[in-house]
Order: C-alpha cells, then structure tokens, then sequence
C-alpha cells in the first residue's frame, strides 16, 4: 500500500526551506574573495533628460520646405515594360527628362531650371544630346541599382559630371508602366554610397575647410520621394592619416 505522507506544519516547512537555501549560498558567498569575483562599480550616476532652453521662443508659423518637395516627376516618354528598370537606357531616360522642361533656361549658358534636371548647365546638356554621336563625350555615368523604396523593384540610381566638379545624382523608379524621378540632387561629390535602402552622399563642405557633408537619403511613403533623413558635417581627413588618440589614451 503506499505511504501517506504527514503534511509538515508551515513553520517547520518554512525553517527548512531558510536552512537549505542558506546551506546552497555558502560556496557562493565564500567564493566572493577569489580573483575575478563580482564587484562593485561604485553608484550609478542619476540620469538626466534635455533642458530646453528659452521656451518663451515663438513656435515657426511656417514650417521649412522639404528637400524632396517639387522634385519629383513622371518622365514622359519612357516606357518600363515588367517594372524592370534594368530593362531602360539611362541615356535616353536623362534625355527624355531633360526634354520635359526645354524651355526652363537661365543664363548664358542655358541650365536647366529647377524644375527638370537639379542644377544642368547648358554645356552638359549638350553633352547628354550628343551622347549617340560622342559617347566618349557623355558625362552619363555607370548606372547602379538597389531596391530603394522597399517595394521589391530595384531602382535606377544615375549620376551625371558637370563643369566645377559638381556631380547630379538622379534617382528614378518604375511607377505606372513608366519611370518616375523621386530624387535629384548636385554637389561637389567626394563619394556615393549605398547603405541598406539608404543613399548616402558626401560632399564638399564649401566655406568650412577640412570638413565635409554628409547626407543620408530615404525614401519617404508618404511624399513618395527620396528625402535627406540625415544631414550632417564630419571632419574629413586626408587619405591615409589615422586619427589622433585622445588624451585620456596618451
């Protein structure tokens, strides 16, 4: 038959559970002295929020104007069959929107308004014309591709050199049957880079020597352009100079 076990009463269970536990911590506490062993760190330092300053400052009526905002644009002409923008000339696809806005001209040299390619001069947009007839002319560079906008489809990333050094940055993606620009940007470029979804410009920090910008493009769903996310300025070193240590390292 098997055994009934006697239910103990709570202050003995209650002793004995004490007496067990204090038994197991012993080897633990006794190996606090040995080298390695647990240690305090000294008081934690109390955490502090941002104080906002002169909060008596009027709130902005207006608010600033996006990067992205009038800078997009369905390119008329330019078919897409699939979606698949590999499929595309970007010769004929900055051609095509270059030819949108034939009127928009400014100065000697004819550039480009606002409106069409961000800041063509009128040299280069000769150039681009000529591309069929003087390739080695055609200031239309490799194109790349990446999946900006997260929808599955790779985009098409163009970059055009112009006069002072100044490179455009255009940005199109398939949209309708056609191709949508949802980016146009120029700089003195040192380097564009791909990050993720992400594309990261760096520029010359014109005025400020020894530094240059930095600026991180997203696409934005609800503008549905490729926005600056982040903008920044670095301190640029020359090529092969390691940064100094600090002095609490020296």
């Amino acid at each position: 038959m098997p055994r009934h076990r006697t239910p103990r009463s709570a202050p003995a269970a209650v002793a004995i559970a004490v007496a067990v536990a204090v038994t197991a911590a012993a080897p633990l506490l006794a190996g606090c002295d040995d080298a390695g062993g647990l240690e305090s760190a000294g008081p934690t330092p109390t955490a502090t929020g941002p104080v906002r300053l002169w909060p008596e400052l009027p709130e902005i009526s207006a608010p600033p104007v996006d990067y992205g905002e009038n800078r997009t644009e369905h390119i008329e002409g330019v078919k897409v069959p699939g979606g698949d923008v590999h499929a595309v000339d970007p010769v004929a696809v900055v051609q095509a929107d270059m030819a949108a806005h034939p009127g928009r001209v400014s100065g000697p040299d004819g550039p480009e308004g606002p409106e069409g390619l961000d800041g063509l001069d009128g040299q280069t947009a000769r150039q681009i014309r000529e591309c069929g007839t003087r390739p080695q002319q055609c200031p239309v560079l490799k194109p790349y591709y990446r999946d900006l906008t997260g929808d599955g489809k790779d985009e098409l990333i163009v970059g055009i050199t112009m006069p002072r050094q100044q490179t455009a940055i255009l940005v199109y993606t398939p949209e309708r049957g056609g191709l949508t620009r949802i980016m146009s940007d120029t700089e003195a470029i040192v380097g564009v880079e791909l990050a993720g979804r992400d594309l990261v410009l760096r520029a010359v920090s014109a005025g400020i020597p020894g530094y240059e910008y930095r600026t991180v493009w997203s696409w934005d769903g609800q503008q549905r352009a490729m926005l600056p996310e982040r903008d920044e300025i670095i301190h640029a070193r020359p090529p092969g100079t390691a940064p100094q240590p600090s002095a609490d390292a020296r």
